[in-house]
């Protein structure tokens, strides 16, 4: 997978610590990790692609814009009278960072269908210009079955192929629901689990971030870890 694109089934679940995982576990090879829209934040604020050079190292790091309101990338351009992001912008970035990179990951803006522009541009027609796979990041509790089919089922309907499920926040002490989406997710989503990254992991030093991170991915994505039975 050259390029590999990263959603999630929602927003705050962990999308950009598990990008810096992916990233950090992809040792001994070139990373790009491009994010296509960042809200939000003010010019000069640490920002998602700088969160996942801290964490997992030296990466190019990519933003193609940022606008200020914590909203939907379609809707806080419109608001601070921005350019939007557009689908064809995207896969132009994406795909010249992977002439440069061993791996080139693009994270999006909450869920898959987000809009990025007022025609209705998502990070799904963007990965679709590519024909490249989407790895969607699910929450482990309560809910995430329901929302990581309504995604697997938008990607099937867009031809775009679904590179596995990661849970984003794997609690320490996971309940009884936790416990059975490790088997179900990968039912409903019809795709593998691919990894399950541990609830704080993004506090950890970067070095005990490198160090674990094989250990919270399946070995398509260069880790070591496997779904407990």
């Amino acid at each position: 997978m050259t390029i590999l694109f990263v959603t999630g089934t929602g927003t705050e679940i962990g999308k950009t610590v598990v990008t810096a995982a992916v990233a950090a576990a992809a040792r001994g090879r070139s990373v790009a990790v491009l994010k296509p829209a960042q809200t939000g934040l003010a010019p000069g604020e640490h920002g998602d692609v700088a969160e996942v050079a801290r964490l997992a190292g030296p990466v190019t790091a990519v933003e193609l814009a940022r606008f200020p309101e914590p909203l939907a990338p379609a809707t806080a351009a419109r608001r601070a009278a921005m350019t939007p992001v557009r689908p064809q912008d995207v896969a132009d970035a994406a795909q010249k960072l992977a002439t440069e990179h061993d791996l080139v990951l693009v994270e999006g803006a909450g869920g898959l269908l987000v809009r990025f522009d007022d025609e209705g541009g998502t990070l799904a027609e963007a990965a679709a210009l590519l024909g490249a796979p989407m790895l969607v990041v699910a929450p482990a509790g309560l809910g995430t079955l329901n929302a990581t089919a309504l995604t697997a089922e938008a990607l099937r309907a867009r031809g775009l192929q679904c590179a596995g499920v990661v849970v984003g926040s794997w609690p320490a002490a996971p309940g009884l629901a936790a416990r059975c989406n490790l088997t179900d997710l990968p039912v409903v989503a019809g795709a593998p689990l691919l990894g399950a990254v541990p609830e704080g992991a993004g506090a950890l030093s970067p070095a005990d971030f490198r160090d674990r991170a094989t250990s919270w991915l399946a070995p398509r994505l260069g880790g070591g870890w496997t779904p407990p039975r």
